[in-house]
């Protein structure tokens, strides 16, 4: 394993230690949940409906994402190949947060259309 895929692997421990502490404390203050199923209530969560640190925190690491993609191309363009430590670093950074936020992205879409529907009602419903 090169040089660039250690170092890489140390930075998303630390982003991960990072994400970790911000994100429990806000879920566990936020999120409401059912005592008996331990399962998110979303009629009394409304964290959902807006613009929160979850999201702050995805925007950061997708411009962070961007960024180690086009450093990717730039050192690629160059002729750099993979014994680089600068392209085994950008790669991994590269892989490892677009794999976390388009899964963030789904689990983000997901509740918020729960968290609407428990709202607001089923749209689909005809008024009668």
């Amino acid at each position: 394993m090169g040089l660039g895929f250690i170092i890489s692997l140390i930075a998303i421990g630390i982003w991960t230690i990072i994400i970790l502490t911000i994100m429990i404390p806000f879920n566990k203050k936020y999120v409401f949940r059912h005592k008996i199923t331990n399962k998110i209530d979303y009629e009394k969560t409304k964290i959902y409906l807006r613009w929160n640190v979850f999201d702050t925190l995805t925007l950061v690491l997708a411009i962070y994402t961007i960024l180690c993609v086009q450093a990717l191309n730039i050192l690629l363009s160059f002729e750099y190949t993979i014994e680089n430590p600068f392209v085994q670093f950008f790669v991994n950074q590269s892989q490892a947060w677009v794999i976390v936020i388009v899964g963030y992205l789904i689990t983000r879409i997901s509740s918020t259309l729960k968290c609407i529907k428990a709202q607001f009602g089923d749209v689909n419903e005809p008024d009668e």
